[in-house]
Parts: structure tokens; C-alpha cells; sequence
């Protein structure tokens, strides 16, 4: 058995909805079936067909050759199995998601991760604003998985975060952190904005330093923790990979005292 393939060969006039193209949805459907799905978001018929060629035949294993910003909701909702995106993808990649492996080697727009609680969402270049964030008038945002960016994220990454880790090798938006509940957020450039603002628990690691800080938070000094070399070493040992912290000693801030201010942001010393 083979991958199961979606090569680009058209680009799309409309933002394409491709939730429906996750391992659960197509396991038992014929190569005809799935091009005959719709996936359009306009009055105007668009199917698989008219965007993709496909072949390969285990859709446990998905690629699309190719990717674009105007494919959204890849991975929505997914459980198992895998997804590669070779290229851009749109918003709400891998929103719902509760297990399994979705990979873009490319930019992803807004929403990316929001809402899961399992599973790994990896991404080769930027991600756009709410990361791992809730949907307007949810009261969470990621419950649990993990999320790794190569390159930056928009405003608002982690927003109403409960649970799970989101590392951002580059910098972030403005208030990274905002709202979060728990969890953990890794950043190694810098935090624009006044990350985790209105916190009530939860880690902000800024190894790029941060721009501002709301003033209810509270400087507790340098912090030679074990935690931390023990965080750096389980991160670089597990699937998100190495961290850009290794565990060497930090500022302590904690916050934010205006909500419950159990929360803590640790920045380089210095």
C-alpha cells in the first residue's frame, strides 16, 4: 500500500474546505468517491477532482503535493493516522484535533491547532494569529497535544490555553498567552505586545525576551530551577525536538496578579 496522494493541479478561485479529507472520513472510499467529493466554500461546485490528482491507496497516510492559502481546515477534527501538506495551507489547520501527526512545510493561516487536545501539529514556516486560541465566544482554547512553528505566529498565541505545549522557534504577536488557563508556550524570539495578560496559570517560556509586561506582574528574581533543565531535556528528547532554552537559570515572573496570578513568565536574565 501506498500513500494516499493529492497532487495540486489547479489553483483554487474560492477558499476550499478540506476538513472532510482526514483518515477517518476516507478510509472506505474508492479514489472515484473521493474525487467526486465537494469542497467548496461558494455557490460555485468545486470537488476533489477539480483541484487534485490522486493516487496512492492508504489513507492512513495522506500528502498533498503542493499546498496554497486557500486550503482550509486541513486536518479538522482528525484522530489518527497522518497528514503532510507539502506547501501553504489556510486557516483552522488542525482545529479539533485528538490525535495523530498533521506536518505543513509551509505557512498556515489563522486558528492553527485551536481547540485540540492531542496529536501533533507541526509547521515549517509562520503561523497567522490565535495559534492554538478558541473560536469567538469559546471558553478554551488547546486542551492538550503539541504544536511546533519554525518560523513566527501572529497575536494572541496560546489565548485561553488549558493544556498541552506550543513551541514558536521565532517571535510572536502581540499578548502571546492572553486569557491562558494552563500549559505551556515556548517562544525564542521576542514577544510583542504584554504577553500573558489576564493570565491565571500556565508557563510563558520567552527566550527572546519580551517588549513590555503589564504591571500586575510581579518580578520574583532569578530562578535557578530543575524544572527547567528537565523541560529543556524532555522536549529535545520527545517529538517536538530541541527547545530554544537549555534550562540555564532565568528571570521569574509571576502573574497575572489582576485575575488568579498563579501563572509565570520566565525571560533571560540580563
Amino acid at each position: 500500500m501506498s500513500g494516499l496522494t493529492f497532487r495540486k493541479t489547479a489553483e483554487p478561485d474560492q477558499r476550499l474546505d478540506l476538513s472532510i479529507l482526514t483518515p477517518a472520513h476516507l478510509a472506505n472510499l474508492s479514489l472515484s468517491e473521493i474525487t467526486a467529493l465537494p469542497i467548496g466554500t461558494t455557490k460555485q461546485l468545486v470537488t476533489v477532482g477539480d483541484i487534485f490528482a490522486l493516487s496512492g491507496d492508504d489513507a492512513a497516510a495522506i500528502r498533498f503535493e503542493g499546498g496554497s492559502e486557500r486550503f482550509d481546515r486541513i486536518g479538522e477534527a482528525m484522530d489518527d493516522g497522518s497528514i503532510r501538506v507539502e506547501g501553504d495551507a489556510g486557516w483552522r489547520v488542525g482545529r479539533l484535533m485528538s490525535g495523530g501527526r498533521l506536518t505543513v512545510t509551509g505557512l498556515v493561516g489563522g486558528l492553527a491547532g485551536s481547540g485540540m487536545s492531542g496529536g501533533l501539529l507541526t509547521v515549517g514556516g509562520d503561523a497567522g494569529d490565535f495559534l492554538g486560541g478558541p473560536m469567538a465566544g469559546e471558553m478554551a482554547g488547546m486542551r492538550g497535544g503539541a504544536i511546533r512553528v519554525g518560523g513566527s505566529a501572529g497575536a494572541r498565541a496560546a489565548d485561553r490555553m488549558r493544556r498541552g505545549t506550543i513551541v514558536v522557534d521565532g517571535a510572536v504577536g502581540d499578548n502571546a498567552g492572553s486569557r491562558m488557563i494552563a500549559g505551556t508556550l515556548v517562544v525564542g524570539g521576542l514577544a510583542r505586545g504584554a504577553p500573558g495578560r489576564l493570565m491565571k496559570r500556565g508557563t510563558l517560556i520567552l527566550c527572546g525576551g519580551a517588549e513590555r509586561l503589564a504591571p500586575t506582574f510581579l518580578d520574583n528574581g532569578p530562578a535557578d530551577l530543575l524544572i527547567l533543565k528537565l523541560m529543556a531535556q524532555e522536549f529535545a528528547a520527545g517529538e517536538l525536538g530541541p527547545v530554544p532554552f537549555d534550562g540555564a537559570p532565568m528571570r521569574r515572573i509571576g502573574g497575572d496578579t489582576a485575575v488568579l496570578g498563579k501563572g509565570e513568565i520566565f525571560l533571560p536574565l540580563g
